[in-house]
C-alpha cells in the first residue's frame, strides 16, 4: 500500500515531469512553483538551459545554434500550468486524506543531469495578507533570484 510520502512524492514528480516533457526532456534544471493560499491555487515553471536561466515562453533563447528549437505555443504552456495545478489540488486532497498540513507554496527544484531534487516548503501565508502582492509576483521574485545566483 502506498504512504502519503509515496503518494505526495509521485504528484511532485509528475509536475516536474510535465514540464521535461514541455522542453522534450532538454533542460538542465526545472524549477516549478506551486502555490495554494486562501482557496486560490497558483503554478509556474522556468528552466536552467546552457547556463541560462529563462522563463517558459523564452526557452529558446537559451539553445545554441543548431539547437531544435521548443514549441512554446500559449496553449502548451497552459496545458503544463493546468496539470500543475490539478497536482496541487490532488496534493490538497492528500493532505486532508491524512489529516496533514497542505504547505502553501512548494517551490521544486529537479537537476537533471545529476537527478537531484530538491523541495522548499512554506506553511504560513505568503501573500494573502500582502495588500499588491500575488503568486504571480512571488514566482516572478524566485525566479529573478535564481537567475541572480545561478550568473
Amino acid at each position: 500500500m502506498k504512504t502519503f510520502e509515496d503518494r505526495f512524492s509521485a504528484l511532485q514528480a509528475d509536475m516536474i515531469s510535465i514540464c521535461m516533457e514541455y522542453v522534450d526532456d532538454r533542460a538542465d534544471k526545472v524549477y516549478v512553483y506551486a502555490s495554494i493560499e486562501a482557496g486560490m491555487i497558483s503554478g509556474g515553471f522556468f528552466y536552467s538551459i546552457n547556463n541560462k536561466c529563462v522563463e517558459r515562453h523564452q526557452v529558446n533563447d537559451a539553445l545554441e545554434d543548431g539547437d531544435e528549437r521548443y514549441d512554446v505555443a500559449p496553449k502548451r504552456q497552459s496545458m503544463v500550468l493546468r496539470i500543475i495545478c490539478e497536482d496541487i489540488e490532488k496534493i490538497e486532497a492528500l493532505c486532508k486524506e491524512y489529516e496533514r498540513d497542505m504547505p502553501t507554496e512548494m517551490k521544486l527544484i529537479h537537476d537533471v543531469k545529476s537527478g537531484d531534487f530538491k523541495a522548499e516548503y512554506k506553511y504560513d501565508l505568503v501573500y494573502t495578507n500582502d495588500d499588491v502582492k500575488t503568486a504571480s509576483n512571488i514566482a516572478d521574485e524566485w525566479f529573478e533570484e535564481v537567475k541572480r545566483n545561478n550568473l
